[in-house]
C-alpha cells in the first residue's frame, strides 16, 4: 500500500536512442516531456506583444513587474541584468508545480534530483561568478568582519559550511513541499475512496472537503514555493555583486 503512494513519482522511459554501437544512449522519458512542455508554455506566455492585453497578457505584466520589484530592492541597479534569469526561473517552477496538480501528470519538482540539480548549478554559478567578479576577495564572505582572530578558523569552517548547505536547503525546501503535497492528496483521496465504496457516502463527505481545502492550498504552495525558490536565489546572487 504504501508503494502505491509512491507510483506517481515514477520516471517511466517514454524513448530511448541506442547510438555508437550501443555504447551511448538517450532517454526521454515522462520528466523530460514534462520540463519541455514547461518550457514551451513559458514561450508562449512570453509572446504577449499587444498594446490592449488580454488577461494572459495582463498576469504576465504583473508577475513581470513583482520579479522585477524584488530584484531591483535585493540588487540595485546592477543587478537587473539577473532578471531574464530569475524571471524564468519563476516561471519554470511555477507552471511544473501547477502542473504537477492535474491528474496523472508528472510532477518533476516532487524529484529530489531536479531540484537539487537546481540548486547546485545555481550555487557553481554564483560562485564563479563572485570569484570571476572579486577574484580572490570573494573568499572574505566566508570570514565575518569584526570577529576575535582566536576564532576566525572556527567561523570559516561554520561560513564554509553555511555556504554549502545554501545548495542543498534549497533544492530540499522545494522537494519537500511538493512531495507532501502531493502524498496528501494521495492518502485523502484513497481514504475518501474506501468510503464510498462501503457505502459511507454521508462520511465520505468530511474526506472530500478536506480535499478540496488542500487543493486550494496546494495551488496557493505552488506559486509561493516557486517565488521563495526564485527569491532566494536572487539573494544568493547578491554575492556577485557586493561583499558583505
Amino acid at each position: 500500500m504504501l508503494a502505491a503512494y509512491f507510483d506517481q513519482f515514477n520516471v517511466i522511459r517514454l524513448i530511448t536512442i541506442h547510438a555508437f554501437l550501443g555504447d551511448f544512449s538517450v532517454t526521454f522519458t515522462n520528466s523530460s516531456m514534462m520540463m519541455g512542455l514547461g518550457v514551451a508554455i513559458i514561450w508562449l506566455l512570453l509572446k504577449g506583444e499587444k498594446l490592449i492585453p488580454n488577461r494572459w497578457q495582463s498576469i504576465m505584466e504583473i508577475i513581470h513587474s513583482n520579479m522585477r520589484s524584488a530584484v531591483h530592492e535585493n540588487l540595485g541597479k546592477l543587478g537587473q541584468k539577473y532578471f531574464p534569469f530569475i524571471l524564468c526561473l519563476f516561471l519554470f517552477i511555477a507552471i511544473l508545480n501547477i502542473l504537477g496538480l492535474f491528474p496523472y501528470v508528472f510532477t518533476p519538482t516532487a524529484h529530489i534530483i531536479i531540484t537539487f540539480g537546481l540548486s547546485l548549478s545555481i550555487m557553481i554559478v554564483v560562485t564563479i561568478l563572485g570569484l570571476i567578479t572579486f577574484k580572490l576577495d570573494f573568499l572574505s564572505i566566508l570570514m565575518p568582519g569584526g570577529i576575535p582572530l582566536a576564532l576566525a578558523p572556527f567561523l570559516v569552517i561554520i561560513e564554509t559550511l553555511s555556504y554549502m548547505i545554501r545548495a542543498i536547503s534549497l533544492g530540499v525546501r522545494l522537494f519537500a513541499n511538493i512531495t507532501a503535497g502531493h502524498l496528501l492528496f494521495v492518502i485523502i483521496s484513497g481514504f475518501a475512496f474506501s468510503m464510498i465504496s462501503k457505502g459511507f457516502l454521508i462520511l465520505s463527505i468530511i474526506p472530500i472537503m478536506i480535499l478540496i481545502f488542500i487543493t486550494l492550498l496546494e495551488m496557493a504552495v505552488a506559486i509561493i514555493q516557486a517565488y521563495v525558490f526564485s527569491l532566494l536565489t536572487t539573494i544568493y546572487l547578491r554575492d556577485t555583486i557586493s561583499l558583505h
